[in-house]
């Protein structure tokens, strides 16, 4: 039977992300989840808080298909990631996800904006045009004059800007963002926050963020805390499906 591609699901559903009776954890500690839940649709930003090691970054690890849970499943697009090859993974990732790692995870012996670039070629993006994509992505987050810096020579706030433009610059369906705002200073975290929501409302696409701030939390439309491995709500700009 034909499948349909990752992401076509979206033109009859808002639904874009599912994750339903998520359990996982590690040998010899309690599980992080148990019996998890969450309902995203396309255009929706959620926030994700909790206490440190509560599994904040393991969940977006989970959701971007990079560990495989112990129980239940994760869903895009109607699509479980258990369902999907290793080669609908692999495109699934490169052209429907964006992540900003709080590692940074940018290329060591590649400048800023061949960093930017590599998810626009891997999508088949001609090089001429993904150079300029790349370059206007780093001028929208003040970085064009670092632009030919590699990461040993930017400092971590321009690495992570670096990270926010790699994940934005090919227009994902879902950004999943781990501290994306962590290592910069105030007024420039403020900035790229807007802009990150600003761009994922530009182009419907969901947004899933870990953050430390409740200030930074309270910017989105949902702001849920994780904590004894379920997701509690705390605010809700509306009432869709969400986190039971």
């Amino acid at each position: 039977m034909h499948k349909a591609p990752i992401g076509s699901a979206i033109l009859s559903s808002n639904l874009l992300l599912e994750i339903k009776g998520l359990g996982h954890g590690y040998e010899a500690q309690p599980l992080l989840f148990d019996g998890l839940n969450l309902s995203l649709e396309a255009g929706r930003q959620a926030a994700l808080t909790g206490e440190s090691g509560c599994g904040k970054s393991t969940l977006l690890n989970l959701i971007a298909g990079l560990d495989t849970p112990q129980h239940g499943e994760v869903t895009l697009f109607n699509r479980s990631w258990a369902s999907m090859k290793p080669d609908e993974k692999l495109a699934c990732r490169r052209t429907t996800l964006g992540f900003i790692f709080q590692a940074f995870h940018l290329i060591g012996h590649l400048n800023a904006v061949q960093n930017v670039m590599v998810p626009l070629l891997l999508a088949g993006q001609p090089f001429k045009a993904a150079q300029d994509t790349a370059e206007e992505w780093l001028a929208r987050l003040g970085l064009l004059d670092r632009r030919h810096g590699r990461p040993d020579e930017l400092s971590g706030g321009q690495q992570q800007r670096v990270c926010i433009a790699r994940a934005l610059a090919h227009s994902p369906k879902l950004v999943l963002a781990d501290e994306p705002t962590g290592n910069l200073d105030p007024v420039t975290a403020q900035a790229s926050l807007a802009l990150l929501c600003q761009q994922c409302r530009q182009t419907g696409a969901a947004l899933v963020m870990v953050t430390h701030s409740h200030q930074a939390a309270q910017q989105l439309d949902t702001h849920y805390q994780l904590a004894q491995g379920r997701l509690h709500k705390l605010s809700d700009s509306q009432q869709p499906m969400g986190a039971r």
